[in-house]
């Protein structure tokens, strides 16, 4: 067995900009970058065609966004104004070390977690009370290309642990698409229906069922 988590919401909490359309505005205008006065109107609009379910990187939205208003720009700039734009306060959460840990006694663990925003998930590593190397791999919706519920975001999280995707429980807080694993043959053992301090007993009964 192994066990994948998703990051935001189950391991730990990071704080997002509450409009982010104006915080990437902000952080655009910092570099010097002319916004263009629809800045919400567009940013809301769709400017990748991505097949369903694959991931649309923010920066690639940001750089679609201005091109679609005429608006140059640095090279770097999107990417840049979109980093800083998503630079969270993070917080473990009660229960998670402990749950983490309780993984780790029954095979590889990996983070598997929806993200559009490069480096968001080593930065909100790197500032809660996790180690990289708590993890055996890191899946990120923007690393592989796939978004939950997605399969191929299971598959490859199975994969990179070396084991089957029916071997891989998946602890997560959101049905619509942590549940996404079970399509792959995997379990998802969500916290809309238990507590994450009461992961490790639930992950010692799942391991029990599958001997």
């Amino acid at each position: 067995m192994g066990v994948s988590f998703d990051l935001f919401g189950t391991l730990v909490t990071a704080d997002g900009p509450d409009d982010p359309a104006a915080a990437v505005a902000t952080e655009l205008e910092k570099r010097d970058v002319a916004v263009p006065d629809d800045w919400a109107d567009a940013y809301a609009e769709p400017h990748v065609d991505a097949p369903e379910g694959a991931e649309v990187p923010l920066p690639a939205h940001v750089s679609r966004t201005l091109a679609s208003r005429g608006v140059d720009y640095e090279h770097n700039a999107a990417r840049r104004a979109v980093v800083a734009a998503f630079d969270p306060t993070v917080e473990t959460r009660p229960g998670a070390l402990e749950a983490v840990e309780a993984a780790r006694e029954r095979g590889p663990v990996a983070i598997c977690s929806n993200c559009s925003v490069p480096e968001l998930v080593g930065r909100t590593l790197v500032r809660s009370d996790f180690e990289r190397d708590d993890f055996d791999a890191i899946v990120t919706s923007i690393g592989c290309g796939w978004r939950k519920p997605a399969p191929e975001i299971f598959e490859q999280t199975a994969d990179r642990l070396g084991i089957e995707a029916a071997e891989l429980v998946h602890v997560g807080d959101d049905s619509r698409t942590d549940g996404g694993v079970e399509a792959v043959g995997g379990k998802a053992l969500l916290l809309e229906d238990v507590s994450l301090v009461d992961v490790p007993s639930r992950l010692s009964s799942t391991d029990s069922q599958q001997s």
